[in-house]
């Protein structure tokens, strides 16, 4: 007997079907989700987790255009003999996936979700014949990208539009929407890619009467009141959740049948040991991706940890304290970890030590071990499984364990007021930590950073930032509690190139001086007063103590 092939990168229900690959049957969803009162649904899963695929089966099951043909697809699948197989090819789909916007500029992102739409409205220009004057001149200048104004609405327009032709309200389905929502918040467009996402998806899934279901899938759940701010008739489904927790990775059941399937169900306990281990809702659910390639291979090896860059942890932890450090390597060695995992977030709001926590348990690296009792939102979290810890090995524990002891280095030289060295730690601690496109223009940034690692000595320094002292408001001070010790004051300058950092320095000790900003250390009685000036260049930094 030929054996079904495997489908290693195939996320399309159809070619799944068609070229006969071995399919996980998760044609129940469908079901259940017909039978879900929710009008507008967010799916939130780690990646590879069968987000892109789930969709893709929902497009093919609803679309009208090719009903006949697409009911082939779902021969002797549960679905099949289901009462809601009545459902089958009576809407209209709008299917976009938006896993490639992730580019450099806000402008380059417009123009690719633009080529998307107008491909969506390419889909469906046979329509036009049924349309009004008015809506044909709409659907045809976004279909020759003539209108900037009517792109923001274009989800409802088409919709409208498909509910005239068809008489059935349209079924609309997003994949991957936070994809470009991470790309800008990595690229600086934050803000722009926000405001414009606000007005596309109110216009598309906001009192959208043409609608008949939304559905959209993601990695990272959001608060209402950003990117879907006002939508009331939202359902966020994430891994906290129990409702569809098994139809998104792969259950005990299905492994042992694919692994018997295939002739290597003598390997369970082994496998179950590297790639087990999520618990989403009441489900305990192995990683699709690996088992696929661990079917194909039929090596203990890790593969789902090689496909994303993971930008956001690598951000966060660029920055991370010593009880961060510390939390790490309690997971590393296979412990558990008590924290707040809030269910709703922002990106802009990434960064405190919750959302570290929360990003890895959304994303995968982390699990719920179990819910702390009697709490609303408190959990115990550990490293879900081998092929994680072997990741957090290579590039967690091994890499920051490096960037904590140049840390601890660079803050000894601090302590020991050896700026040679803490220069050079800290321009090695900048080379590492953040991209070239983290390094801003404004001093803010740098000053956060800075402040970020001062605040590691609060037990022996009172820590204040951006506060009055003399004739005006210094950067960062550092009160020793013995006031017998040395105190530091840290002003902070950002030079238009990198030959202007030795002046930039010069101008900030200036200043220290001409501010008096010593002013209040030397009330408390501390004479032993350290002025520190420390500039930047995009990655590049000098230090300068006044002689």
């Amino acid at each position: 007997m030929k054996l079904k092939g495997i489908p290693i990168g195939i996320s399309d229900f159809k070619k799944m079907i068609e070229e006969n690959c071995y399919y996980f049957d998760k044609t129940k969803f469908i079901e259940d989700v017909i039978k879900d009162s929710a009008e507008i649904k967010l799916f939130t899963r780690p990646r590879r987790f069968g987000k892109t695929l789930n969709m893709s089966m929902f497009k093919y099951f609803f679309d009208v255009k090719n009903a006949d043909e697409n009911r082939k697809l779902f021969k002797d699948l549960y679905i099949e003999k289901s009462e809601i197989f009545k459902y089958q090819g009576q809407n209209p789909v709008i299917f976009l996936s938006l896993k490639d916007l992730k580019f450099r500029t806000f402008k380059e992102m417009e123009n690719y979700f633009r080529k998307l739409i107008i491909e969506a409205f390419g889909d469906y220009r046979f329509i036009r014949e049924k349309l009004d004057e008015l809506e044909l001149n709409i659907f045809n200048k976004i279909l020759k990208n003539e209108d900037v104004e009517d792109f923001k609405d274009s989800l409802k327009i088409l919709s409208k539009c498909l509910y005239e032709y068809y008489n059935q309200k349209t079924v609309l389905i997003i994949d991957e929407y936070d994809t470009p929502i991470v790309a800008a918040y990595e690229y600086g467009y934050y803000d722009e890619a926000i405001s414009f996402f606000r007005v596309f998806y109110a216009s598309a899934l906001k009192d959208n009467t043409f609608l008949q279901m939304g559905l959209m899938t993601g990695i990272l759940r959001v608060a209402k009141e950003g990117i879907f701010s006002g939508l009331n008739n939202l359902l966020v489904d994430s891994i906290l959740d129990k409702n569809y927790s098994e139809y998104f990775g792969l259950t005990e059941r299905e492994i042992e049948q694919a692994l018997r399937y295939y002739e290597i169900e003598y390997k369970l306990a082994d496998v179950k040991d590297w790639y087990d281990g999520y618990k989403f809702g009441n489900s305990e659910i192995y990683n699709p991706w690996s088992i696929i390639n661990y079917i194909r291979n039929k090596n203990l090896e890790p593969y789902w940890i090689n496909t994303s860059d993971n930008y956001l942890i690598k951000n966060l932890l660029s920055t991370a304290d010593e009880e961060i450090f510390e939390d790490l390597k309690t997971l590393f060695n296979y412990q558990i970890i008590e924290k707040n995992v809030s269910k709703n977030s922002t990106l802009v709001n990434l960064r405190s030590k919750k959302d570290l926590w929360q990003l890895l348990l959304f994303s995968g690296y982390l699990t719920i071990d179990r819910k702390v009792e009697n709490t609303m939102s408190s959990y115990f979290l550990r490293i879900v499984n081998k092929e994680i810890h072997s990741f957090f090995r290579s590039s967690f524990i091994e890499d920051f364990s490096i960037k904590e002891s140049v840390f601890y280095n660079m803050m000894q030289s601090f302590l020991k007021k050896d700026f040679k060295n803490y220069e050079k730690y800290l321009q090695s601690l900048m080379l590492t930590s953040f991209s070239y496109f983290d390094a801003a223009q404004e001093e803010k940034f740098y000053h956060n950073f800075i402040l970020g690692m001062i605040l590691s000595l609060d037990k022996q320094f009172y820590v204040s930032s951006n506060a009055e002292s003399g004739l005006g408001r210094y950067d960062i001070i550092l009160e020793p509690k013995n006031v017998v010790n040395t105190a530091f004051i840290m002003e902070f300058k950002v030079a238009k190139n990198e030959e202007d950092l030795e002046k930039e320095c010069d101008l900030a000790l200036e200043q220290i001086k001409e501010k008096a900003y010593d002013t209040k250390l030397r009330e408390r009685g501390i004479n032993d007063i350290a002025e520190i000036a420390v500039t930047f260049y995009g990655k590049k930094v000098r230090v300068k103590v006044s002689s």
